[in-house]
């Protein structure tokens, strides 16, 4: 025992890598598709590491972990926050923001009528909200009060408690009530509103596979006699389906495939398209023939299209095509995902900023469509270390102002800055698509090293004290946690539902958004056996990692007596 607190005096830092280690390795464990999470495991984890000794970490420490998360989290919510300013997805907006707000009046009445301190409030917040985030704001604000080192202490150690107690109930409930209860409490069959909807995108008609999916793109060659004497416009429009001449070869030459040439009798050309349309091409253009070095000069492409166009988002993929005009010529879209979700994909399907399009086609006419619709995500982009630091540290500065609101000084504190920072980052991005690169895979390294690492740091350097709490307050906290997750989910499905008029399938799909649960949406998903819940995400998902996050400060603003 003596090596083990000489190892927590001397590196303590070994021990919260451990925690973040063990802690995501039973995060990951699944029983009966059930997983608590990382962040929890991890806190729960660290506070029982904690038990051992002392634990001490710089605070600089901890808010450059937090910070790296919570920037990396607006970086990401960036481009779909701004769109979402949009009249065409005000609905989803506006239940989001119902959500969080009567999340925080909850909070607030349990704290004023149960005498709550800012450390309890903001932990329960955290964990019935499933808003990890909140820990990382609520300790900045209270860190900018000037409290006694043992009065903040005891206050982290509160939220820590607060948190851990609540947050598995918050995440249970949430994964329960988005595909069980919501429907019920709106009077309808997920199942079958789910096939309504599809029947809708689809045009009335009931869906087929042919009409919901991908059909195999190709590419073949044939020999013009029937087309000879016709335009490649003419064409085109007889073989229908968005088939494309891509190249013309006269006697050895190559012809610029415009919409008016004409095609001569002998013309070797190559036809793109979905498969069973260009196989029955030949009575229109000619003989099918081999022609392997025509075909290898046309090298087709499956690329990853990250959709940053604000004037695109909330558009369906019909208004998109339309929109994009010539420019979408020869290029088909092969899936459409959305939060890491396929989307049911239909001429009405809507598009939304920060979905990623998978289109198929030339490369050629990837890149001439890409530049209408986003950004080509590219395996090779190297994380801009100058744009990340310069914008994290905007963050934390903005963070420093605060206002005074009657007698308390109210600021965003480190981590709401640092959020602000990465909206505004992550939009610029958008915008700018040459500054400020952070790859997917990056981002996600940083997400869950910064969380992980400041919640583990969280539970080491609290422990003990947390742990006193949850035995002292636990039954107290798991039934106001219980509250606090279900009135807010209530509320936010009568009011979409019955006032903003959303359909009930996308109305479940908003719900797990604006709660940041992912897992919800699956399980919406499987109760209805349809992609279509997906159509609501990612809306509220953007507001939600907002709104929830800037709770921390407003609760501590509000219950901090002095």
């Amino acid at each position: 025992m003596d090596t083990v607190r000489w190892i927590i005096s001397t590196a303590p830092e070994i021990f919260l890598l451990i925690a973040v280690a063990i802690g995501t390795i039973l995060g990951r464990v699944r029983i009966r598709g059930f997983s608590i999470g990382t962040t929890a495991c991890t806190l729960i984890v660290a506070v029982l590491i904690g038990q051992l000794g002392s634990f001490t970490f710089p605070s600089v420490l901890r808010v450059m972990l937090f910070s790296l998360f919570v920037f990396t989290i607006g970086y990401k919510s960036g481009p779909e926050f701004f769109a979402s300013l949009s009249i065409r997805t005000l609905a989803q907006v506006a239940m989001a923001l119902v959500l969080g707000g009567t999340g925080l009046i909850v909070v607030l009445a349990f704290a004023f009528t149960m005498g709550l301190d800012p450390g309890t409030a903001s932990g329960l917040a955290a964990g019935a909200l499933t808003q990890s985030s909140v820990i990382g704001t609520a300790s900045g604000a209270l860190a900018q009060l000037g409290l006694p080192k043992a009065f903040l202490e005891q206050q982290e150690a509160n939220i820590a408690a607060g948190y851990a107690v609540t947050y598995v109930l918050g995440y249970i409930l949430t994964l329960i009530y988005v595909p069980f209860i919501a429907p019920k409490l709106m009077g309808v069959n997920l199942k079958e509103e789910a096939k309504k909807l599809e029947i809708e995108l689809s045009g009335g008609e009931p869906p087929k596979t042919e009409n919901l999916h991908y059909r195999k793109f190709q590419a073949r060659a044939y020999r013009v006699s029937a087309a000879a004497g016709r335009t490649v416009k003419a064409i085109e429009d007889e073989i229908g389906s968005r088939t494309v001449i891509e190249r013309i070869v006269r006697q050895g030459a190559d012809i610029e495939p415009h919409l008016d040439t004409v095609l001569e009798a002998g013309d070797d050309i190559v036809i793109a398209g979905r498969t069973a349309v260009i196989v029955a091409a030949r009575p229109v253009i000619g003989t099918e023939i081999d022609a392997d070095e025509i075909l290898k000069a046309m090298p087709g492409n499956v690329v990853d299209v990250l959709v940053d166009n604000r004037k695109l988002h909330g558009r369906s993929v019909q208004d998109v095509a339309d929109r994009v005009g010539s420019n979408a010529r020869g290029v088909f879209l092969r899936t459409l995902t959305r939060m890491g979700r396929e989307v049911p994909l239909s001429p009405d399907t809507r598009i939304y900023v920060g979905d990623v399009m998978t289109l198929v086609g030339t490369s050629r006419n990837i890149e001439r469509a890409a530049a209408q619709v986003g950004q080509i995500l590219r395996a090779g982009d190297r994380t801009d270390i100058a744009f990340l630091a310069a914008g994290i540290a905007a963050g934390l500065l903005a963070g420093l102002i605060s206002f005074k609101v009657g007698g308390i000084a109210l600021t965003l504190g480190g981590g709401g800055g640092a959020l602000i920072a990465g909206l505004v980052c992550g939009w610029l991005r958008s915008r700018r698509p040459t500054m400020g690169a952070m790859p997917p895979a990056a981002q996600q390294t940083l997400s869950d090293l910064g969380l992980g690492g400041f919640i583990a740091a969280i539970g080491l350097g609290n422990g003990h004290a947390a742990w006193i709490a949850i035995q002292a307050h636990g039954l107290l906290l798991v039934g106001m946690g219980l509250v606090v997750t279900l009135v807010p989910l209530m509320v936010a499905t009568l009011f979409a539902y019955h006032v903003l008029r959303m359909n009930p399938v996308v109305t479940c799909g908003a719900l797990a958004g604006a709660m940041t649960v992912d897992a919800a949406v699956t399980g919406a998903c499987e109760v209805a056996e349809s992609q279509t819940p997906v159509l609501g995400v990612a809306v509220p998902y953007a507001v939600g990692n907002v709104v929830l996050t800037v709770l921390g400060p407003i609760i501590v603003a509000a219950t901090f007596s002095g």
